[in-house]
């Protein structure tokens, strides 16, 4: 296949054309970064996305949508995403609520213990950073639940500041445009990319363009992130203790204590299977065991999420 025939896929073909074809014969040189970047910013100025996280600067509406952004499509987090802010305007308020208001307006975004991470670490800016949200990804990182991706993309959305990052829609694009023939890429090889590419006058833009253009490409080839050397199949979700995980929160938000075996009749899951599940949860902090009962653990128990 001609290795110029992927690049079809952007809205500009004459310039996804000619970017294959320099690239092809003198390699990702300064002229070439350059042709990519204006390919990318032409799709997104042609079909850039609205997103209620992106008509705000504020750093603690960045800070949530990030978190909720980990591991979960933008089309099941916009909803929420508005909800929570209702439910917790400030970062004060998210770190006075207790965990079971945290997880009630969390239900529906998976992956609960983010939830717990985010209040962990609203705790930590309001009581280590007078409420002020760092704009050091470094100082970032230390935060429950923010890895060096999330870091660098509050930094970057919030504050504006030049990071380098690498994330999935990130990975997909350079993958796509400069990998077209590799398996088993390593993000040691893309790094370098990123950083020359980088518009760093306008960041904040040329992220959002990457995001939008990762999109793109997701939905009309195949998967160039298969082709990375830390690509991973995620787990089956349906029957999986995950979804298990997920069900039992959802019994135990907003009711009474519940025993096993009415927590297992309400999930439709034998005992036997449940009780790791419950074991795990409560040494999560999740929940709480009162002689043969459980309950939404509503005190601390989370400042082992880092």
């Amino acid at each position: 296949m001609d290795r110029q025939a992927p690049l079809l896929a952007g809205d500009e073909p004459g310039r996804a054309h000619a970017f294959a074809e320099a690239l092809a014969r003198h390699g990702p040189t300064d002229a070439v970064v350059a042709c990519f970047r204006a390919l990318v910013l032409d799709h997104y100025r042609a079909f850039g996305r609205r997103m209620p996280w992106r008509e705000t600067t504020d750093p603690y509406r960045i800070l949530v949508s990030e978190v909720m952004l980990q591991q979960t499509q933008v089309d099941r987090v916009r909803p929420r995403y508005g909800l929570f802010l209702e439910a917790f305007p400030t970062v004060e308020a998210l770190a006075a609520a207790s965990p079971s208001e945290v997880l009630m307006a969390w239900q529906g975004l998976g992956y609960n213990r983010r939830a717990l991470a985010l209040q962990s670490a609203a705790a930590r800016i309001v009581a280590e950073h007078d409420g002020r949200i760092p704009d050091d990804p470094a100082v970032l990182v230390t935060l429950p639940g923010i890895g060096p991706a999330t870091a660098a993309a509050i930094a970057v959305y919030a504050f504006n500041r030049p990071e380098v990052l690498i994330e999935t829609n990130v990975r997909r694009v350079f993958l796509h445009c400069f990998f077209p023939d590799r398996e088993g890429v390593r993000d040691a090889e893309l790094l370098p990319l990123v950083r020359r590419a980088l518009d760093t006058a306008r960041p904040r833009e040329w992220y959002w363009a990457l995001m939008d253009y990762g999109t793109h490409l997701a939905k009309t080839l195949p998967n160039p992130n298969r082709r990375s050397a830390h690509h991973a199949v995620q787990a089956r979700f349906e029957g999986s203790r995950r979804q298990l995980r997920g069900r039992v929160l959802a019994v135990l938000l907003g009711s009474a204590p519940l025993s096993l075996g009415e927590i297992a009749g309400a999930v439709g899951a034998e005992p036997d299977r449940l009780e790791p599940v419950l074991a795990r949860l409560a040494e999560e902090g999740f929940i709480a065991e009162e002689g043969l009962f459980y309950r939404i653990r509503d005190g601390p128990g989370t400042d082992q999420l880092k």
